[in-house]
């Protein structure tokens, strides 16, 4: 039986894989076999030698604002297919900056009209390898985030167009399923991570007793894009050691 995680021959764009997350679901399809590009802020790979979870050897980097919809699309793709996009960009704003119309807009840019821009962008040459798209959104998607009512709104968002997107993809052989994690230390949760109250109190509600890790989200993408998903469509599974049971 052949092995079904193998990507080896596979193209695979990791958008927002430059770092954290979507750093670690990049490497673990190269680790697979996979050619991996990924799409970053930054202007070159270089510039994340510095940031701790960002590990691009081996990957082909692009500049990319997600926000800036014309710019992706117009883009013209390096390589001449696609088997899995995996979204996985994301930005939060603190100190009630999502309670602003600039803020609250620029946030649902980034984490819910961006993934439908690149849904439509890679739509057909998906299509052409029947391959998969993988959310990746939150579990926050599922409950409230008092604080950041634009970053709930686009995780809740991106859990219905998951949903959406694979009703409407999967009679072209498209699968969209997507991922929710819970608290992953990253960047992104360092405000909560790296405030000791903060941490306790974070891991005292998840039932497994831990934070989850970015390698453990990274092998629930490399399954969901592989034949061993095969029958799984329009679902979000949430990796949360149990936190909203």
């Amino acid at each position: 039986m052949p092995d079904m995680l193998d990507f080896a021959g596979k193209t695979v764009l990791v958008v927002g894989g430059s770092s954290g997350i979507g750093n670690a679901i990049a490497q673990r399809f190269k680790t697979a076999g996979a050619e991996v590009h990924v799409w970053g802020t930054r202007e070159k790979a270089e510039d994340y030698s510095d940031t701790e979870g960002s590990h691009l050897d081996g990957l082909v980097y692009t500049q990319t604002d997600v926000a800036d919809f014309d710019a992706i699309e117009t883009y013209q793709p390096s390589f001449s297919s696609l088997d899995a996009l995996i979204l996985c960009q994301g930005i939060v704003l603190y100190n009630r900056q999502e309670f602003s119309t600039r803020g609250f807009q620029k946030v649902l840019d980034v984490n819910l009209t961006s993934l439908m821009v690149c849904a439509n962008k890679f739509h057909d040459m998906l299509a052409t390898t029947k391959g998969s798209m993988v959310v990746v959104s939150s579990s926050a998607a599922f409950h409230a985030t008092i604080g950041n009512p634009a970053y709930n709104a686009s995780k809740t968002g991106a859990y219905g167009l998951t949903r959406t997107l694979a009703r409407a993809y999967i009679p072209e052989g498209i699968r969209v399923n997507g991922i929710a994690p819970g608290f992953v230390p990253t960047k992104m949760t360092s405000i909560t991570t790296e405030n000791e109250k903060r941490n306790e109190a974070a891991i005292a509600r998840i039932p497994q007793g831990r934070m989850g890790t970015v390698d453990e989200i990274a092998s629930i993408a490399l399954f969901l894009a592989s034949p061993m998903a095969g029958y799984i469509v329009g679902q979000t599974i949430v990796a949360d050691g149990g936190m909203l049971l």
